[in-house]
């Protein structure tokens, strides 16, 4: 049994090389009955801000796991700031008796950082290090990647960036421009309902936003932009093994 969530397709692909078909956090996570019972359980997600995102804290303190093997797949695109020993920490928290947890490079979606273009020329590895952690969590090997003192100030650092804004920085990261044609792809790719077409034209909600960014990898018009610069406006990124249509299975909600 393997949970995900996804924005642009990088945990979605990682959770399909373990399972045909993995369930999706944002279609669960309002059911009443939270209580999962399999010989192995995962979680694959990927990490912002060096952590899992807000909806994957939020399923792993409602829901109750019963296995004999418990692990967390971690994506990441540049540094992982000690992710594998922060989700070992919210395991620890939600009472999850936790085996394993890795993390594996991938393509970086984060767009005031990484010029998407530039991200795909990239060689990460991904396959190689797919392997190894295939066999780990086959073998049910017990492991949490190891972490360094440089990796812990990475994420000391980013707090410190973040503390010098507003607590609600991120959720102000987003707007919609004219080019807005009211398509709906925004707002059914969003995991969180924070995205919705109201009298012809997408407008971001504020509040519960997850900071994926899936709305605006997906928009064909390229009309959500950040309110901060980008490293390249012009490009956008979808996971090459995941289609549009899967990432809308996986988040399209009731909520939408």
């Amino acid at each position: 049994m393997v949970f995900y969530f996804t924005g642009t397709g990088n945990s979605l692909y990682i959770a399909k090389q373990i399972e045909a078909e993995p369930i999706s956090i944002p279609q669960i996570i309002n059911k009443d009955n939270l209580e999962f019972s399999a010989e192995s359980i995962g979680i694959v997600a990927p990490i912002y801000g060096h952590e899992v995102p807000p909806m994957v804290k939020e399923f792993m303190r409602k829901a109750r796991f019963h296995t004999d093997y418990f692990y967390m797949i971690l994506t990441y695109g540049n540094r992982h700031g000690g992710a594998a020993e922060l989700a070992k920490e919210l395991c620890d928290e939600c009472h999850i008796p936790v085996n394993y947890i890795n993390v594996i490079l991938m393509v970086d979606n984060w767009l005031p950082a990484f010029d998407m273009d530039e991200q795909r020329k990239i060689d990460k590895k991904i396959d190689e290090n797919l392997d190894v952690i295939l066999k780990d969590i086959n073998a049910n090997r017990n492991m949490i990647a190891e972490v360094t003192d440089a990796d812990r100030d990475a994420h000391r650092q980013f707090l410190a960036y973040a503390a010098q804004g507003p607590a609600d920085a991120w959720q102000h990261l987003l707007y919609v421009t004219d080019e807005c044609t009211g398509c709906g792809i925004c707002q059914r790719v969003c995991p969180s309902a924070s995205v919705r077409v109201i009298d012809g034209k997408a407008v971001h909600i504020p509040g519960n936003c997850q900071t994926c960014p899936a709305c605006a990898h997906a928009c064909p018009q390229k009309a959500i932009k950040l309110t901060v610069p980008e490293k390249n406006p012009n490009a956008r990124f979808r996971n090459e093994h995941i289609s549009l249509n899967e990432i809308i299975k996986a988040n399209c909600t009731d909520r939408n």
